[in-house]
């Protein structure tokens, strides 16, 4: 591949990006902020975030951890907001997978940590991870709320939670940047639900 090749192949990525963020923008508005409001009321009420995904899901369930704990940005100095990564244990991953297996590494969390008035938050750029599956399923048993920032056509996930967000994209890097995306955003609604 030549540099120009390649200098286009940046053009057509920037291009095809522009174009999905700007449907995403479009389609998702309002689920997000219906679903900020539902966040924003289990927080509000006393409840927690239990967020979970795998691979570059996982690093986004860490990073919106973070952004809820710490805060979004320097400009509005709140307090912290209870937020979990269920990923970021790898005591607890590898024991439950070593014991009950990888299909049960989220779910035996939620069983542990989740309670009625919390809400579990599932990423996934397909909808379909046995892990993802199994913990919506305890959370619904738990009596948890459930939201789930998904891409493709939502998978069984779609089906499973009492929200979602869908990128309707093939791409898994178009999906996961859409997805950061629309977590800053939400933390930040959440904000200023919870901090005007």
């Amino acid at each position: 591949m030549t540099d120009e090749e390649r200098i286009q192949l940046v053009m057509n990525a920037a291009e095809q990006s522009s174009l999905l963020r700007r449907m995403v923008a479009q389609e998702l508005a309002r689920p997000l902020v219906e679903i900020s409001n539902l966040v924003a009321g289990v927080l509000g009420a006393g409840g927690k975030l239990l967020i979970c995904g795998n691979g570059g899901s996982a690093a986004d369930s860490s990073h919106m951890a973070a952004e809820m704990i710490v805060r979004l940005t320097a400009e509005k100095n709140r307090q912290s907001l209870p937020a979990i990564a269920l990923n970021a244990d790898a005591s607890v991953l590898t024991a439950a997978g070593n014991d009950f297996g990888m299909d049960r590494i989220f779910s035996r969390q939620v069983e542990g940590l989740g309670n009625s008035g919390d809400m579990l938050f599932l990423i996934s750029t397909s909808g379909n991870s046995a892990n993802l599956l199994r913990a919506a399923k305890t959370a619904r048993e738990k009596k948890l709320l459930t939201a789930a920032l998904l891409g493709r056509d939502g998978g069984k996930l779609a089906r499973m939670v009492d929200k979602k967000l869908i990128v309707p994209h093939q791409s898994v890097q178009r999906i996961q940047e859409e997805h950061i995306f629309l977590i800053h955003i939400l933390v930040e609604l959440i904000e200023s639900d919870l901090f005007g």
